[in-house]
């Protein structure tokens, strides 16, 4: 078993996770991830909890996908902040899943005052029959270690593709279509999915992107979107991800979508006319398109 917040199961998490499984395997063992109900930064300090990669649903279909037996989804709380990383071990390690094997990063720290670590738990487990493996962390072709922080940087700096190479895919955020002003299809000819994404989710910065855009029956389609305060017309007083879905008619309101960014193809920016806004409209959907041309369907979610 691990242990951790695996928040967006990035490279790093996915090479430990083969790790796991491959020891597990070795030794006749289920592959278990402990993992929590909200990222414990929005309990410790929530003034400073950064904005998640993956929510729940997201994060329990990637550990699956990555091969794992089993997850367990530990509810994170105040009592569960205060709680001694040897309780923590005993409660959960040791009673609930009678833990034979913890693979985790050698960083690894946890339990009140992170006064966990990895040489408790190996003292802890020479006490209660579990061995332990602390891992080097991943790291990128610059030598630079694989992180959920350094994905929302890139992410933050629109460096979608970047942060793709960190992720094994395309960064995705979940959503409800909504109604918006309904500008995009009677005004401009290019109607949009105004999705919108739960507060907390971690967003690229402000600008035009090629995207995938899945549908609830699983169909992909190709898309370009905008994110940001639609500066032409009456300015949004925070961030607004409207998406135009290429080559397709129909009603997409009140569904779930999910939209993956592949490509950042420039900066929002304001626009004296509507037909000059028009005409760029135009240019970022055919360069979306030959973006995800070359990116090809390897790149969609």
């Amino acid at each position: 078993m691990t242990i951790g917040a695996y928040d967006g199961v990035h490279l790093g998490h996915r090479h430990l996770l083969a790790e796991l499984r491959q020891r597990a395997a070795a030794r006749g063992l289920s592959s278990v991830v402990v993992t929590f109900d909200r990222h414990p930064a929005t309990v410790v300090r929530p003034e400073s909890a950064p904005p998640i990669l993956t929510d729940r649903d997201q994060k329990l279909e990637l550990l699956a996908a990555a091969g794992i037996d089993l997850t367990l989804v530990v509810p994170f709380d105040q009592a569960r902040a205060n709680e001694t990383a040897e309780d923590f071990v005993l409660e959960v390690l040791v009673r609930a899943l009678g833990a034979r094997l913890v693979v985790v990063g050698e960083d690894f720290h946890f339990g009140h005052g992170r006064a966990g670590n990895v040489a408790l738990l190996t003292e802890m487990g020479a006490r209660h029959g579990f061995d332990v493996v602390g891992l080097a962390l991943e790291e990128d072709s610059s030598a630079r270690a694989v992180s959920s922080t350094r994905i929302r940087q890139l992410l933050a700096s629109c460096e979608v593709a970047a942060a793709a190479e960190l992720l094994g895919r395309p960064h995705q955020v979940r959503g409800v279509v909504v109604h918006g002003d309904g500008r995009g299809g009677a005004e401009l000819d290019f109607p949009t999915a105004n999705v919108a994404v739960p507060d907390g989710v971690a967003m690229p910065g402000e600008g035009i992107y090629a995207c995938w855009y899945e549908r609830p029956d699983g169909s992909v389609h190709a898309a370009a979107a905008s994110l940001g305060r639609r500066p032409t017309f009456h300015a949004a007083a925070a961030p607004v991800l409207e998406v135009f879905l290429m080559d397709f008619s129909g009603d997409l309101y009140g569904e779930a979508a999910r939209v993956s960014f592949v490509t950042h193809l420039r900066q929002e920016r304001r626009f004296d006319t509507t037909e000059a806004l028009v005409r760029q409209m135009t240019e970022d959907v055919a360069a979306a398109r030959t973006a995800l041309g070359s990116a090809a369907h390897q790149s969609s979610p």
